[in-house]
């Protein structure tokens, strides 16, 4: 088969055909009587097997050694073609979001392009000064997209940028950060459960307060302790019962006592936080500790539930327990 032949039924130009014959890579074993090239029906099967190996992205030398060298194994070479290709494809991906980014920001015109490249670069910077200014910055100057905000705010380790990042997450008001947040609640690490909830807890929008009541289902008691604490913040009394397990287990449990505290200058549901406390001090498997911390969390609690409580504890076998709650009966009483 000649040349111009093999070039068509092949789909290799007869000018490659030409640079694989100068490399060596495959010649014609035939020449006609005019003196043109001729291929047998195995030069056109190397030629295929040379197009198969480079769509593996082998290099013509590589291609050369895998079909000439007897010795050549091809394990190291696929597995250093295997990394070759997920590097491009990291780096193609980092570009893609980039682009994805700027494109979000709906620039105005090349200047605030700029401007958002250099402010995603910053948030990548390692320089916590440099990433804490670009999250204030984003805020105050051209809006940084807030895919790179969220994804800064739960990879981010220094707390002084990770509140940074928080407080610009609250102020861009968009409804994505929460969808993107709550794909964080769902993460396999702890560290990014929990920045992801301590982010929602700071956006002040009735989106992230729903966010909150379905993450009291949370399998984690750090997560859930987190949204708990907000809702409690934002008088939401779902959170009661979580808030109440966190003052038994000594889980955030002053700043969970504190909380029921002020949920519990509502009247209507004073009685109903303190039921919940005396129902725990009933559980025959409560430890002393525990009885001391619900004592305490039972001090501001108002009513007369919470009172009958603290002196059944008055007389609990510990005497830490019943000291304390004597002593806070004797507040009580003053006040």
């Amino acid at each position: 088969m000649l040349i111009g032949d093999v070039a068509r039924r092949s789909g290799v130009s007869a000018r490659m055909l030409r640079h694989y014959e100068s490399l060596g890579l495959v010649r014609p074993t035939g020449r006609t009587g005019a003196g043109y090239r001729e291929y047998s029906d195995e030069d056109i099967r190397r030629i295929f097997h040379i197009e198969s190996l480079r769509s593996l992205g082998l290099s013509l030398r590589e291609v050369g050694s895998a079909l000439d060298d007897p010795g050549f194994t091809p394990s190291e070479l696929v597995s250093d073609l295997i990394r070759g290709a997920r590097e491009r494809i990291a780096a193609e991906t980092a570009l893609l979001t980039r682009l994805r980014r700027i494109g979000a920001a709906e620039p105005a015109g090349w200047e605030e392009v700029l401007q958002i490249v250099a402010l995603l670069h910053a948030l990548g910077s390692e320089s916590a000064g440099k990433r804490q200014r670009a999250a204030l910055s984003s805020v105050e100057e051209i809006p940084v997209p807030v895919e790179a905000l969220v994804e800064a705010a739960l990879s981010e380790t220094d707390p002084n940028v990770a509140g940074a990042l928080r407080w610009a997450l609250a102020r861009s008001g968009d409804g994505v950060a929460i969808a993107l947040l709550a794909e964080g609640l769902g993460s396999p690490e702890t560290e990014v459960r929990e920045r992801a909830v301590r982010a929602v807890a700071e956006m002040p929008d009735d989106e992230a307060t729903a966010l909150l009541r379905d993450t009291l289902a949370h399998t984690d008691i750090v997560v859930r302790g987190r949204a708990a604490l907000a809702l409690g913040a934002r008088g939401v009394v779902e959170a009661v019962p979580t808030l109440i397990d966190m003052v038994v287990e000594e889980t955030n449990d002053v700043d969970a006592a504190d909380a029921l505290s002020t949920l519990a200058s509502r009247p209507a549901w004073a009685e109903q936080i303190a039921t919940g406390l005396v129902d725990r001090l009933a559980h025959d498997t409560v430890a002393s500790p525990a009885r001391r911390r619900l004592a305490q969390a039972l001090a501001d609690i108002p009513g007369s539930t919470a009172s009958r409580a603290l002196a059944d504890l008055s007389q609990d076998e510990d005497r830490a327990v019943a000291l304390t709650a004597a002593y806070i009966l004797t507040l009580r009483d003053e006040t």
